[in-house]
């Protein structure tokens, strides 16, 4: 999503889809994958002019693709050649510029869950996901740990066994991060070297749910998790201060001296959360510049 920039993705909902015939709807999803498609290279081409080097890919991208009634598979869509190949442009635009893509799928993605019905839309989510990952070279999909359930060592040996059990263009992809809620990266991080699933670590979780490792020995375990890959990592700001109410909302921009000096002298991706999206970007670059 964009602040300011006239960069729009398209969306709808399967309550207006399941209100044409099939042949209307799946005409109209494929206007919409393909406008997405020329939306992503134009995100793409906006970061590469303003020195941005890796950008989240909409999980939308192809609107309800895994709704248990409107979804659909691509090889039902009208030209779905076409539209594939505009997905395998931005790709190779990516690889030329140096650009790393990365999906994070919607809160409801969850591996660990006790109910079959979500564990299997979330495996379909991921699916779906890593196929568009595949046409652009995404090398990343990231979720969070999921819930306790009231027993978080058994959640966590379910989020283990799942994850094991993942097709491989999903596997290959996955990543953990750390909440502010239930999994700090002292719990996930025996999961990720178990599996070989990187911990994208989130240092503004981390402060907001503390586990006893300093920033640095997180910053260090974490990077192991990506044996020898340049590790992804999330920052954001609270959005009242970390005196405030509520320290875990975010703030339309970074503020400086959020960003870990750990991670200064490190080959890393920081993914920005920020309300002001590419605004934030620019500013935290300019600031990080004037900085040294």
């Amino acid at each position: 999503m964009f602040a300011s920039e006239p960069i729009k993705f398209r969306t709808t909902t399967a309550t207006a889809m399941l209100r044409l015939t099939k042949r209307e709807r799946l005409a109209r999803l494929a206007e919409l994958c393909a406008a997405n498609a020329d939306a992503l290279l134009a995100a793409l081409r906006y970061c590469t002019a303003n020195g941005i080097g890796a950008f989240r890919v909409n999980s939308q991208i192809l609107p309800v693709k895994t709704h248990p009634t409107a979804g659909y598979a691509v090889e039902e869509l009208p030209r779905n050649s076409a539209i594939v190949a505009r997905y395998l442009a931005c790709g190779a635009f990516a690889r030329e510029h140096g650009l790393r893509l990365s999906f994070h799928p919607d809160q409801f993605v969850v591996l660990n869950s006790p109910n079959p019905r979500t564990l299997e839309h979330s495996l379909a989510e991921l699916d779906y996901q890593a196929e568009v990952a595949e046409w652009i070279g995404a090398d990343t999909i990231n979720i969070h740990g999921g819930g306790a359930y009231g027993d978080k060592p058994s959640a966590l040996h379910a989020l283990r066994t799942n994850i094991e059990g993942l097709p491989e263009r999903v596997r290959s992809r996955l990543t953990l991060e750390n909440d502010d809620k239930v999994y700090t990266p002292r719990d996930l991080l025996p999961v990720c070297e178990a599996t070989q699933t990187p911990l994208v670590y989130d240092v503004h979780h981390h402060r907001c749910l503390a586990d006893g490792l300093s920033v640095e020995e997180a910053t260090q375990r974490a990077t192991a998790t990506w044996r020898g890959r340049e590790p992804l990592f999330h920052l954001s700001s609270p959005l009242a201060g970390w005196d405030g109410s509520k320290p875990e909302r975010h703030h339309d921009y970074i503020a400086p001296s959020d960003f870990p000096a750990e991670w200064k002298r490190r080959a890393l991706t920081v993914e920005v959360e920020a309300k002001a999206k590419e605004l934030a970007v620019l500013r935290l670059l300019a600031d990080l510049r004037a900085a040294g």
